[in-house]
């Protein structure tokens, strides 16, 4: 019996490729240089970048718009959001069970925070140097990222 459970059910679970999400690092220039907003998640309060699933109909940086604005408040400024990276974490799904999760992450230069948006009453949101959101975040490749930012322009000074 336990070896059909095994067989049937957790193993196909253990070989699953990886999810896919996509989230937005909102960043601006402040004078005390470059800030990156984190927010908290909803059910864990841990500091994390806005992000979701891929949206139908909208590509990956159009997502990345999307859970910036919904779960964070953020009007962009300047270009289309720039993919700068990928990091892995375990998604905890519904029932409790882990998946790898691909998470490819897209710059978005802030223009402002609105008072209201869909999460408001959800999350919180702060602005830190990157080193202060490495710190904040739990999973390592995220850390890596932060730790290690490409050039991200300022549209202000164009």
């Amino acid at each position: 019996m336990l070896r059909s459970i095994w067989k049937s059910y957790i193993a196909p679970i253990l070989k699953r490729p990886p999810r896919f999400q996509v989230a937005a690092l909102c960043y601006r220039h402040g004078e005390a240089g470059l800030e990156i907003l984190l927010i908290t998640s909803r059910e864990t309060k841990r500091w994390v970048l806005p992000k979701g699933w891929p949206m139908q109909g909208t590509d990956a940086g159009g997502t990345a718009l999307e859970e910036a604005w919904e779960e964070a408040g953020v009007k962009p400024r300047g270009a289309a959001p720039r993919r700068i990276g990928r990091y892995r974490y375990d998604k905890v799904l519904d029932g409790g069970l882990p998946m790898a999760t691909d998470v490819d992450v897209y710059a978005i230069e802030v223009e402002k925070l609105y008072d209201q948006f869909p999460e408001v009453d959800e999350r919180e949101r702060r602005w830190m140097s990157p080193d202060d959101a490495a710190d904040a975040v739990l999973e390592d490749d995220l850390k890596a990222l932060l730790r290690d930012l490409p050039d991200l322009p300022d549209s202000r000074r164009r």
